[in-house]
């Protein structure tokens, strides 16, 4: 049995040593105390399964000088370009250790083996989560349905409608990839703010979906979002990212060319272009038409998220002018039932989909 003490020994170490890298990461570097938490606790449940072993054996069996492994190494082992790199080879290296102390561990303490197998699922969580926020950027260059949601277009314009939760969950069942908290209600406090949008925080979560804040990178640092868009008229993009963790990205809203290349310039790291079609959302000027998104996109590399009275019967004008992206506010938000977001969401999805 000495060998397979020793491999269960390494792939132990190798397990609590990815834990603390992916721990220390949502703590130090993303400040973000569910991710930091996720990590700790499973730090504590493979110490409770260690305990279970025969870890005199485990410690007895050690032979690092012998091990012909210690003097292998891959080329890409020294290389990491940046926290998502190390966040990845971390999260990586603990689902593969995982699985080999719950293969040999069978032979040691098989009454540990379904344990072992939840806290693998449970690492596979935890990846999802940590790389998820550091790997944002490319994860919004993949949106297709953008939804636009705030607590005045459901209840002062609706009425139809009893929470901001249940309607994101509604159009995330019907397909949205990434929701904004565009919150304009008038005499919302911003500790109403903040739990709004950390109501939305769990459910991004939950659903492996993207969050954005409308406006304010404060309340987008406290809740750990995966960005914040900003105005014409708001904070400058390079001040707004001293107020979020890494990974975050900033978007800008553009109603022209012109504007579109000074989002580029400034360092966006996508734009919305509108207004597509006649909208009362919010006072966006005149409408610029899909025409102006075919023009911006032959120009600008970024993602675009085209904005303004996209509903179902006209998402096929974006279609067909080269659009990837839309973003939707009241042809969700104005539906009828949160049955009726979800087909409406799935609609739109379906046809943003069928060029693919």
């Amino acid at each position: 049995m000495k060998e397979v003490y020793r491999i269960l020994d390494a792939n132990f170490n190798r397990a609590r040593e990815a834990l603390r890298v992916a721990e220390d990461c949502g703590r130090f570097a993303l400040n973000d105390p569910a991710i930091t938490a996720m990590a700790k606790n499973l730090r504590s449940d493979l110490q409770e399964i260690l305990a279970a072993m025969p870890v005199a054996e485990f410690v007895v069996s050690r032979d690092t000088p012998g091990d012909i492994g210690t003097e292998l190494t891959s080329p890409t082992e020294a290389k990491r370009q940046g926290l998502a790199d190390v966040a990845t080879a971390a999260c990586k290296r603990l689902t593969e250790s995982l699985r080999t102390v719950e293969e040999y561990g069978k032979l040691v303490a098989p009454a540990q083996t379904l344990r072992i197998e939840r806290m693998r699922y449970d690492a596979y969580t935890l990846e999802q989560r940590l790389c998820g926020r550091l790997l944002v950027g490319r994860k919004f260059a993949e949106v297709k349905l953008f939804m636009l949601i705030s607590c005045w277009m459901i209840f002062e314009r609706n009425k139809k409608l009893g929470s901001v939760l249940a309607t994101a969950r509604a159009a995330v069942a019907g397909g949205v990839d990434a929701i904004q908290l565009r919150e304009k209600t008038p005499n919302i406090n911003d500790d109403q703010f903040l739990a709004l949008a950390a109501e939305l925080r769990e459910l991004t979560d939950e659903t492996g979906k993207i969050l954005i804040i409308n406006d304010r990178p404060d309340i987008a640092a406290i809740v750990g979002a995966d960005g914040v868009h900003l105005g014409q008229h708001d904070l400058p993009i390079a001040e707004s990212r001293r107020l979020l963790r890494p990974g975050a990205i900033v978007g800008r809203s553009t109603h022209s060319l012109a504007q579109a290349r000074a989002a580029v310039q400034e360092g966006a790291d996508y734009i919305g272009l509108g207004p597509m079609f006649d909208t009362d959302t919010k006072d966006a000027g005149p409408i610029v038409g899909p025409e102006l998104l075919k023009q911006v996109t032959a120009e600008v590399s970024l993602p675009i998220a085209a904005v303004g009275g996209i509903n179902v019967a006209n998402v096929g004008q974006i279609v067909q002018t080269g659009g990837k992206c839309v973003a939707v506010c009241s042809a969700l938000c104005q539906s009828a039932s949160y049955q009726d977001i979800k087909t409406a969401a799935q609609a739109i999805k379906v046809q943003m989909t069928s060029e693919e």
